[in-house]
């Protein structure tokens, strides 16, 4: 089933990050739930808190 979008929808720029133990904590919940490794990925990529790159 499709989204209907509003008028009340909330923009991407209205949106702030999520605090880093809020995140680690929903890291720890996805990670718990999802079926392997790539379904992981994809979730918390979908959620925007994927792992950050060490090398930055």
């Amino acid at each position: 089933m499709a989204a209907n979008t509003t008028a009340q929808d909330i923009a991407d720029g209205e949106l702030e990050p999520v605090a880093d133990e809020t995140a680690r904590q929903a890291q720890r919940v996805v990670a718990a739930y999802a079926e392997d490794a790539e379904e992981c990925r994809m979730l918390l990529a979908m959620l925007g808190i994927g792992p950050i790159n060490r090398s930055e």
